[in-house]
């Protein structure tokens, strides 16, 4: 294939995921999938290499690049199977974040799979929600090895059945996981339709080994040598003892090496991360080195290289609890490896973003006895660059979820949205200056639990070459007109009226001030 062919190509496959993600998200049950968007689709070749991704959630997309050749190889597939996993230590991140995996046959020869995970907003545990601060795997909800949901065709109704006995809302993960089987139906349809017209092996082929060629330019692009950088993880929830990540990432021609040797342990709350999360996050980081137009697969990062010490807080062991690992701990890993990074090409590294995702979670019974769970994280400051400021109020890094519309949480959910705007001077300042965070207060208008799992509340997302760092973020709890100071993980069971106010991080600034701003 030339290079027009190739590119048109990968397009194409990248438009197949763009269609599933549609179908997705117009078909599910939960506002957390059709809202947020809280999902992400994805394709492979026939021996589990990412082959093509939309541009949805990167701890998402990049785990699953990660760990799908050892999912793929524990089947002998046929054409109507349907694999299910969400297990953090066998290929998943946490566990709601379920994944579907469906084969492509073209003239009865296993070509290819489809997949979709997505953020389910209840999957058990002893937390609405599934996302509190847990103190091992068997608390946060149902653990889903991989198996096979469905046969040849034929559904599997006992291990079905099984998961939906652990679950608060039974009906809305049914049909959210009818959204998921539908969106990989669409892929493998699709990818079959594409075999019409060109030979897709040899096609799958060419564009994995153009790929891996984007991947040994961006590491050679980056001067040789070694690099270190180290930040904390403010406490685990369960006592408040920070928790130092560490990188050190040598560059060796079109070879980098990143070591996470200096971690902490693993902590007994849910900090802890799967390797699979931590490999998305250094993926992440480098593909941002890469051009726009690089061909998304994950040959791109056959040049990387990751070392994290077994039972360190990157690399945890089985039963460690990992409901914030992948939304908070792989936020500190994007920065500790940019700030390793900074030392080598300072131009082109932004600093500190909020590094958190601000994960507020409400749960309950309804009037007539039935569980609702509202799941919402927030965006925050994105830290500045060379030449720009940072932008505000947006996700960033390893998160690319919509916010929840006011709208939406008030027609679903006994909540009432007071306020929701951005937090002005937030952002570091600099010659350049980090974006501002938000501010969003709930009202409750029923009993219910509320988990909060967040970061940068005590330490400050960091500047870069003289900038400085952003604010911090706050939680806030308002009743009975008194304020209580809530930690940055933590439980509480809520009343009527009972607010809660969130104010999240700013980015980091970039330069040194000299008062040139135009206020």
């Amino acid at each position: 294939m030339d290079a027009i062919e190739l590119s048109l190509f990968h397009h194409r496959l990248s438009a197949i995921c763009d269609e599933m993600g549609a179908s997705l998200k117009r078909s599910a049950l939960s506002p957390n999938i059709k809202d947020r968007e809280d999902f992400s689709c994805a394709l492979f070749d026939a021996s589990g290499e990412l082959v093509a991704q939309a541009a949805h959630i990167p701890v998402h997309l990049g785990s699953m690049a990660y760990c799908m050749r050892d999912i793929v190889r524990r089947f002998d597939w046929r054409p109507g199977d349907e694999a299910v996993f969400n297990d953090p230590f066998l290929g998943g991140t946490h566990l709601p974040d379920i994944t579907l995996v469906h084969p492509t046959f073209i003239d009865s020869k296993l070509t290819g799979f489809a997949a979709s995970r997505a953020h389910h907003t209840d999957v058990g545990g002893t937390q609405p929600g599934s996302m509190g601060v847990s103190r091992s795997l068997a608390e946060e909800g149902v653990v889903i090895s991989p198996q096979l949901w469905r046969r040849a065709g034929v559904q599997n109704d006992e291990a079905i059945e099984a998961f939906l006995q652990g679950v608060r809302s039974p009906h809305e993960r049914l049909g959210d996981f009818a959204a998921q089987r539908a969106a990989c139906a669409l892929g493998v349809r699709r990818l079959a339709e594409l075999a019409a017209d060109i030979d897709l092996p040899i096609s799958l082929a060419a564009l994995l080994a153009s790929s891996e060629e984007y991947g040994k330019k961006a590491v050679a692009a980056i001067p040789d040598g070694t690099y270190a950088f180290s930040d904390i993880i403010e406490n685990d929830g369960v006592d408040d003892q920070p928790l130092t990540i560490a990188c050190t990432v040598r560059i060796d021609g079109e070879q980098a090496h990143v070591d996470f040797s200096g971690t902490a342990k693993q902590c007994e709350g849910p900090m802890n991360c799967p390797l699979s999360v931590t490999a998305a996050a250094v993926f992440y980081v480098f593909r941002c080195l890469m051009p726009a137009h690089t061909p998304q697969s994950s040959a791109i990062f056959r040049s990387i290289d990751i070392h994290a010490p077994a039972g360190c807080l990157i690399n945890a062991r089985l039963g460690a609890a990992v409901a914030a690992g992948n939304v908070e701990t792989s936020q500190r890993i994007v920065d500790v490896v940019l700030g390793a990074l900074a030392r080598a090409i300072p131009e082109r590294i932004p600093a500190a973003s909020q590094g958190t995702m601000n994960n507020v979670i409400f749960g309950g019974k309804n009037e007539v006895g039935k569980h609702w769970a509202y799941y919402e994280t927030i965006g925050g400051g994105m830290g500045a660059s060379h030449g720009q400021d940072g932008v505000s109020g947006v996700q960033c890094h390893m998160t690319n979820t919509r916010n929840s519309s006011v709208e939406v949480v008030e027609m679903h959910y006994p909540i009432r949205i007071r306020r929701y705007g951005v937090r002005r001077g937030s952002g570091g300042m600099g010659a350049y200056r980090g974006g501002d965070g938000l501010v969003r207060e709930w009202e409750v208008r029923s009993p219910c639990e509320l988990s909060i799992l967040s970061e940068r509340r005590t330490n400050h997302p960091y500047g870069l070459a003289g900038g400085a760092p952003g604010q911090s973020g706050s939680n806030l709890l308002i009743h009975d007109d008194n304020d209580e100071i809530l930690p940055g993980k933590c439980a509480r069971s809520l009343c009527p009226g009972d607010v809660l106010r969130v104010e999240t991080p700013g980015g980091g600034g970039f330069g040194i001030d000299k008062g040139e701003h135009p206020e």
